[in-house]
């Protein structure tokens, strides 16, 4: 069985982080069309996030002087019933994402690549936090049943705008947003 190479891993994390981005406004704007606007606002600023993880990768890939190749997303999904639906699917891709880092730092400990190996601590961080934030919402969520607005009013009271400078956080090509 042969192993996938970090470098391998990198440039498909890259469209990963896309496709994740993408995601994150399929789910806004659900949230948008459904007027729940502090959950739109939530999802659009997690779209943002992960857009900029993605230029995070790629100017990481600028810096050792790798090729780079933008890929496309897969489609997403748009169509949702129930708000806890979207929330959930979320969590999931959270978590899915985590164990793609996961798989890029063991493919460069293996490959005795430690600038690689020391790149992915701060996306791993960076996972544990959003993981626990998304399954914190999506138990409020299921706690508020069909009170929608218990969620906003979770989101306006725990959610702080944008919150602390993450000083360590890797640059991204072309500036975050």
């Amino acid at each position: 069985m042969s192993q996938t190479s970090f470098n391998d891993l990198l440039s498909a994390q890259i469209g990963n982080e896309f496709a994740a981005s993408q995601q994150y406004v399929a789910i806004a704007v659900w949230f948008d069309h459904q007027a729940l606007p502090r959950l739109a606002a939530h999802f659009y600023a997690r779209s943002i996030e992960e857009r900029n993880h993605a230029m995070m990768l790629v100017q990481y890939r600028l810096d050792r002087n790798l090729r780079i190749e933008i890929p496309g997303v897969p489609a997403v999904r748009n169509d949702f019933t129930l708000a806890v639906e979207p929330i959930a699917l979320a969590l999931a891709q959270e978590k899915q994402v985590t164990a793609q880092i996961e798989a890029m730092f063991r493919a460069a400990r293996a490959d005795g690549d430690a600038l690689g190996e020391q790149a992915m601590l701060w996306f791993l961080k960076e996972q544990t936090e959003e993981v626990a934030s998304m399954s914190t919402l999506l138990t409020v969520a299921q706690r508020a049943g069909d009170n929608l607005f218990d969620i906003e009013s979770f989101i306006v009271r725990e959610t702080v705008s944008g919150g602390p400078a993450d000083y360590d956080a890797p640059g991204a090509a072309g500036g975050a947003l």
